[in-house]
């Protein structure tokens, strides 16, 4: 026998953003409490909501726990009867302490000999018995990026909870949870059908809600938001902005989405195309119109969560809004216009970018000074053009235009740097300097927009922990990891030749002054975070965990080195020869373990080769030796480790024939040596200790 499980919580609107978190959490959250209380499930566990409503449900729960055998493991047999053979009171104690009989005892061997036992069954409890807690669990350790408490309630929840709907297999679960007791009743449109709806199951429960003016499914809402959005657009000869971000949002802003449609006066087309796609997507989450040839027209698509009786009254409110806020914008752009955007630089002087690192001014002279000589390095017949766009960067930040729409930073100011006549590729690189924002967003394309997004993440990155403030295992409050993410992939994505250390160091160099910690620490500190992040990146793109760290132990220095050494083990690793060559190298590894560090370090002294086998491992090795360092020059990796192989009969030969640790110390010293070369040797790839064979 099996059953059906329904919950809901009925809430005041939770912001749009926590809705889809909080409900993959809840079937998280339900799974690992189904296994805690051993209640099996046939079926699947589904997740739906809205603003007002978090859902989840699970068909086929077992009517009951599993059953439970467990073995208690007491006193040892020898020590828990007299010399009779009858219990004695270590024996009765044991018994009592675990709710048996002594008589049902038993005796089990284990690898510290024999000990007595107490065989516990436990045939389980009712569902039905254990729903009530888990459900009060379950809605406790829903997680939110902001929770509040209200009424003086000893409970914290995203937003007031205010009925909850709990059944099983169409009986009334008690709940409680603050000052609101479960029933059988949810609860329609807020204005539509605000009355309760009594429920049987859930399939009965979409039905009625349906009915009430909700539709509870998400994909159902994005479904309708996106046919209707598009169908209005259509309407006035157009196709809605592609905006999936927008979509998403307002599918968890609304229970019954409605689409409608609204016009603003052609005048406004004059402004910026990202001030008015901005002006409707963040202040209002209206879709921008565009033609054929994506050009955007005088209209705009709403989504209301109410059935209008006149649409057009919803229009005309809606146009209302949009035209004072497009006003604003127009007034904002005529006013930053009249100053041309390289006199604004010096009005970040006012403007503090942290009270320990000083104000804007001082960052964009700290990677200005950072992207020159970064363009020294990889693009010197264009660093004058790549210092002006550094000197400008950060210029808009002073506009009443970004002060207005903080999301149009960069995007405002190559605007006005075009109007400005500035050329097209530095204000580009205005723009591509914020560029990447997310770890799966588009790096810079400009070459100058690269370099100027590298060294002002870099000097974020070197110039907060310069003064302590890096980031903790809860906490990043500076995006420091996503600017270290972004260097990251801006240098693989470009295959920039650079060295990561030295830019880290030229970084901490220019922040003399500001930084609060030892240069030589700050660097490591620095270095550190890096490798930390690129383990994740490599992992994530599919590198097994054993080769990112043997790669990574060898070098971070060029990151497209690094990539290249990964990606050769990664071609070799699955080959047989290639895991006996690792467990050769990893023997080489244990036995100059631990030795001074002379020891495996040193010149070889031929005259001291007393053995054939050491003999030919030398004259291999330097063959090997000359052909790898020829391949590496090269950056052939793959045929470099391919080469290696060629060592790994004669390792294993000098292995079964040669005494390594003699008791004549020159040779012994001498042997070491000859192992310490072969280990410096592979490390040129990577770490060959960390290699995990191949199962």
């Amino acid at each position: 026998m099996s059953g059906e499980l329904l919950i809901e919580i009925g809430t005041e609107e939770i912001p749009a953003g926590f809705v889809p978190v909080a409900l993959e959490a809840m079937e998280r959250i339900l799974t690992d409490l189904l296994s805690q209380y051993r209640i099996g499930i046939s079926g699947k566990i589904r997740t739906i909501g809205t603003p007002r409503r978090l859902t989840v449900t699970a068909v086929g729960l077992d009517k009951s726990q599993s059953p439970r055998r467990t073995e208690k493991i007491g006193p040892p047999a020898s020590k828990a009867f007299d010399e009779n053979g009858k219990p004695n009171k270590m024996a009765e104690g044991f018994a009592k302490g675990q709710g048996v009989k002594v008589e049902d005892l038993v005796r089990i061997e284990t690898d510290k000999g024999e000990y007595l036992a107490a065989v516990i069954e436990d045939a389980g409890r009712p569902t039905v018995e254990l729903l009530p807690e888990m459900i009060e669990r379950l809605i406790g350790e829903i997680p939110f990026k902001k929770s509040m408490r209200w009424m003086n309630l000893d409970v914290r929840f995203g937003r007031p909870v205010h009925w909850i709907l709990a059944l099983f297999d169409g009986a009334v679960v008690p709940v409680s949870f603050g000052n609101v007791k479960s029933g059988d009743k949810t609860r329609g449109h807020r204005f539509m059908a605000p009355g309760e709806i009594a429920v049987k199951d859930f399939v009965d429960y979409l039905k009625k809600l349906e009915k009430a003016f909700v539709v509870c499914d998400p994909e159902e809402r994005k479904k309708i938001i996106e046919e209707g959005v598009g169908d209005v657009a259509k309407a006035f000869g157009g196709a809605p902005l592609p905006n999936p971000e927008l979509v998403d949002e307002v599918v968890y802003l609304t229970e019954f989405p409605v689409a409608v449609g609204g016009s603003f006066p052609k005048e406004y087309l004059k402004l910026p195309v990202d001030v008015l796609v901005t002006s409707m997507r963040s202040h209002q989450r209206y879709f921008g119109v565009v033609d054929k040839g994506g050009k955007l027209l005088p209209h705009f698509v709403t989504v209301s969560n109410t059935k209008a009786k006149d649409n057009g009254v919803v229009s005309r409110g809606n146009e209302r809004v949009l035209v004072a806020r497009l006003e604003d914008a127009k007034f904002y752009f005529e006013e930053d216009t009249k100053v041309p955007l390289k006199n604004r630089v010096e009005d970040l002087k006012g403007v503090v970018f942290h009270s320990k690192l000083g104000t804007s001014y001082e960052k964009v002279m700290r990677f200005r000074e950072l992207s020159g000589w970064l363009a020294d390095k990889i693009l010197p017949e264009k660093k004058e053009a790549v210092m002006e766009a550094a000197y400008l960067a950060k210029a808009d930040l002073d506009t009443g235009m970004v002060q207005e729409f903080p999301s149009l930073q960069g995007k405002i100011g190559r605007e006005y740097a075009l109007r400005d006549g500035i050329a097209p590729e530095i204000a580009e690189a205005i723009y591509e300097h914020y560029m990447p924002v997310g770890a799966r967003d588009d790096i810079p394309k400009g070459e100058i927009g690269t370099i100027v997004s590298l060294s002002d993440k870099m000097d974020t990155i070197c110039g907060f922990f310069g003064v302590g403030m890096t980031p903790t295992g809860t906490a990043d409050p500076y995006a420091l990891r996503r600017s270290v993410i972004a260097i990251i992939n801006i240098i693989l994505g470009k295959g920039i030749r650079l060295s990561l250390v030295d830019f880290i160091d030229r970084s901490i160099e220019i922040l003399e002054g500001k930084a609060t910690r030892g240069r030589d620490e700050l660097k490591a500190d620095v270095a550190d975070f890096f490798r930390g992040r690129l383990a994740v990146l490599l992992a994530d793109t599919g590198f097994p965990q054993d080769v990112v760290d043997a790669v990574l132990t060898v070098s971070i220095d060029d990151l497209v080195l690094v990539k290249k050494r990964a990606e050769a083990i990664m071609v070799w690793k699955k080959r047989p020869e290639f895991s006996d060559l690792a467990t050769s190298i990893k023997r080489v590894g244990n036995i100059i373990k631990g030795k001074d560090a002379e020891e495996g370090a040193g010149d070889v002294d031929e005259k001291l080769l007393a053995e054939s086998a050491e003999r030919e491992l030398l004259k291999r090795l330097e063959e090997v030796e000359k052909g790898v360092g020829a391949l590496i020059v090269e950056e052939k990796y793959n045929e470099a480790v391919g080469k290696l192989l060629e060592l790994k009969g004669p390792i294993d030969k000098f292995f079964d024939d040669v005494m390594v640790m003699d008791e004549n110390p020159d040779v012994r010293q001498n042997r070491l040596s000859i192992l310490g070369r072969i280990k410096w040797l592979f490390m040129n790839i990577c770490d060959f200790q960390k290699i995990e064979q191949e199962k």
